[in-house]
């Protein structure tokens, strides 16, 4: 499958009164036409603002800056190099956004059908009329009913699963060749969390779309995911097919969140796993292993130098001292390698 965005060694900051912080440091990932890449931890990790830096929605060139060793390649041009009427037509015509809350992402003054309306008077030329017939249609391919009806309505007479159905249309408006889907189930109810996911899938399959989802939450992604990247503390710490990751996790933090993960397993009433510490300070990120201090396993190289990138097969990689050929063998948690229920 081609290459439609590459991603080489992404660096973000944001200048603060505490100094500088380092969300982003040296991420590198790549996605394929019709493919769907999930990007997983827990929050502060940098994968909204990796989301954010692809789109240039970071308030640049303060309090964020993007820095100059990064690229992003979208159709053999940099994104970082081009100018606003370039951005202008690459957001929502090219690749367009899911944000995590529809309710502050949409306009309370306008209709929902305006909003869809929007994005195809700007890019597809539209006049005002086929413009609304064609919103009418992309609410009816999201599974809204009484499509016309409810084009006509505010944001706010519509329930949060049917927000985030219109923040879909809205974004799948123009046929774009990336989705970028930042939490797009939170604060939902699980049976219209499932809708949504499944939602995102029909439709990427329909449109050939490919979708960067982003998300704290493993168990989403299980049946919805191509590969998997983990970030962590600003880095990629693992990275592999859905299949490597929820088999044969080889990273601590990885096995971390699929402990997390609830499981519908019977007879089993233990409690919910939660992983102690907190995230590392990144005004000032640690020397060695930014997990390090959260580790269980933390041996004194860990503290001392960052770990390099092991390639365990395929596409399958981690960065951890613990797969270094003279490091200690350690067992795989119980029940990990069973994967999500």
């Amino acid at each position: 499958m081609p290459k439609i965005l590459e991603v080489e060694n992404l660096n973000v900051s944001f200048h603060t009164y505490a100094g500088e912080v380092k969300a982003v440091r040296g991420v590198d990932f790549e996605l394929e036409a019709g493919e769907t890449l999930a990007i997983v931890g827990e929050s502060g990790c940098g994968k909204t603002v990796t989301s954010k830096a692809i789109m240039r929605l970071l308030p640049e060139p303060m309090p964020a800056e993007i820095k100059k060793c990064s690229k992003i390649i979208f159709n053999n041009k940099n994104i970082l190099d081009m100018n606003n009427k370039e951005l202008m037509h690459l957001r929502g015509a090219e690749i367009a956004m899911i944000f995590q809350d529809p309710m502050t992402s949409l306009n309370p003054t306008m209709t929902v059908g305006k909003q869809i309306a929007e994005s195809l008077i700007i890019h597809k030329n539209m006049k005002k009329d086929e413009a609304f017939k064609e919103a009418v249609n992309m609410l009816k391919l999201v599974n809204i009913p009484n499509a016309e009806q409810r084009a006509k309505q505010y944001p706010h007479e519509f329930s949060g699963g049917m927000r985030q159905r219109a923040m879909i249309a809205i974004a799948l408006a123009c046929n774009p060749k990336i989705l970028i889907a930042d939490e797009p189930t939170t604060a939902l109810d699980v049976t219209i969390q499932a809708q949504i996911m499944d939602l995102i899938g029909e439709l990427k399959e329909k449109l050939n779309t490919a979708v960067i989802l982003i998300t704290h939450d493993l168990g989403v992604v299980a049946d919805t995911a191509d590969r998997i990247q983990v970030m962590y503390a600003g880095k990629v710490i693992e990275r592999g097919s859905v299949e490597q990751i929820f088999k044969n996790p080889k990273h601590p933090y990885t096995w971390a969140l699929l402990q997390s993960v609830p499981r519908v397993t019977e007879g089993n009433k233990q409690e919910l796993y939660s992983l102690p510490g907190t995230p590392p300070d990144l005004v000032s990120p640690p020397k060695g292993c930014a997990f390090s201090a959260r580790c269980e396993y933390c041996m004194n190289v860990c503290l001392e130098e960052e770990p390099e990138v092991t390639k365990i097969s395929g596409g399958h990689t981690v960065s951890c001292w613990l797969q270094h050929e003279n490091a200690p063998k350690v067992e795989v948690p119980i029940g990990i390698s069973e994967g999500v229920q």
